[in-house]
């Protein structure tokens, strides 16, 4: 018969609350934190004791209050004296952010990303950024990770990019070249970006308070952040959420992972500028100009958007009979496609979605927008704190 957990694991699943849920609501006074964890006030006030002392929450009066009689202390997450640096490696582009506890973005560099740059290349450019940044970081300021979210499949064990067609990457070990190039005794976690812009939106973006969401983010190709039961669903080796390369047509297209007729042929990047009829064109600027051509009233341009919005609700239709999400939030260049086409999505959805499925799913852009995914790094680079706050070093 298994032991029940001991004084010393119930303190510590405390304080990881306590902590997270200032972490992802901010400045929260002790009355409120004792209603919303279910615990007394001198335990609030134990816990926030430790927390303080460790250097993770700051504790004040507020700085404002209409009531009468002594005021609740407010609880504050240490932004600027804990933080952790977030990555974002993308198509066309490498995004590098300091984040501090709490989710405030602190600082943040960006670079052009040529397509052929392979890990070994990227990580000094990334490391470069970090240094970059490190000039300002506060005296006695605390770096308790390091995230990195990447377009690709990424095997959660050890962050290597096992296949990222958009960025040619194959068995690239990210996470390895970084942390020899940083050389700081920090860990490394390294994800997919789409479920990191999942992982966002879900604690602190559009999602918030939504247990089952799928996040669809476009770069080249397309893949989904799937978050169920209020839990990040990335399948046994972390390669979960591949929902380009579910096959649409059979026998359809070529698809730059080796199959034919996989979804990401029907509304990724490649597929929208060649029905479009801009075959010598690639990258966001290019899909942009599509859709603002088919606004103009270009024909060409608007076949080839009303044609992938149709594919797109097409594949919506099946993620929602399959998961039954309360939302579907479109990131990256799904968000651009989907507000050109939002019609032809809403028509497909609803001819071929189950009622039931459909009664409450909300379809959304991102509230968090490009930072989704540089937030999320930051979220995955949280985690290990979170979970323990007192023995995350």
């Amino acid at each position: 018969m298994r032991a029940g957990p001991s004084q010393d694991e119930i303190r510590r699943q405390n304080l990881g609350a306590l902590l997270r849920y200032v972490h992802v609501h901010g400045a929260t006074t002790r009355a409120e934190l004792t209603t919303v964890l279910g615990l007394n006030r001198s335990t609030i006030g134990a816990l926030t004791a430790d927390l303080a002392g460790a250097g993770l929450v700051s504790e004040g009066t507020p700085r404002e209050t209409g009531r009468a009689g002594r005021p609740s202390l407010v609880v504050r997450p240490e932004a600027e004296r804990v933080y952790a640096y977030a990555y974002s490696v993308e198509v066309d582009r490498l995004r590098a952010a300091r984040v501090g506890l709490g989710g405030a973005v602190l600082d943040r560099r960006e670079l052009d990303r040529p397509r052929n740059l392979l890990a070994e290349e990227a990580a000094p450019l990334l490391a470069g950024a970090l240094k970059e940044m490190h000039p300002a970081v506060p005296a006695g300021a605390v770096c308790v990770g390091v995230g990195v979210a990447v377009c690709g499949m990424v095997r959660r064990d050890d962050g290597l990019v096992r296949l990222s067609p958009p960025t040619g990457w194959v068995d690239e070990p990210i996470g390895a070249a970084l942390a020899a190039e940083l050389g700081i005794d920090v860990p490394i976690t390294v994800g997919n970006v789409a479920d990191a812009a999942a992982f966002a939106e879900h604690a602190r973006g559009v999602a918030a308070g939504c247990e089952n969401i799928i996040y669809l983010y476009g770069d080249v190709g397309v893949g989904a952040g799937i978050i169920a039961g209020g839990r990040r669903l990335t399948g046994h080796g972390g390669y979960g959420g591949e929902v380009g390369h579910m096959v649409v047509v059979r026998d359809g297209t070529r698809c730059e992972c080796g199959s034919r007729g996989c979804w990401e042929t029907e509304i990724g990047e490649h597929a929208l500028l060649r029905a479009a009829g801009r075959h010598d064109a690639r990258g966001r600027d290019a899909l942009l100009a599509v859709f603002d051509a088919a606004g103009r009233g270009d024909a060409r341009a608007q076949t080839a958007v009303r044609q992938a919005g149709d594919w797109l609700g097409f594949g919506v239709a099946n993620l929602v009979n399959i998961f039954n999400p309360e939302m579907v939030i479109f990131g990256g260049t799904m968000r651009d496609l989907y507000l050109a086409s939002a019609a032809q999505v809403r028509s497909r959805l609803n001819s071929i979605g189950l009622s039931a499925c459909l009664e409450h799913v909300r379809l959304r852009t991102p509230k968090l927008g490009a930072d989704a995914a540089l937030v999320g790094a930051a979220e995955l680079a949280f985690e290990r704190l979170l979970a323990d706050p007192l023995d995350a070093g």
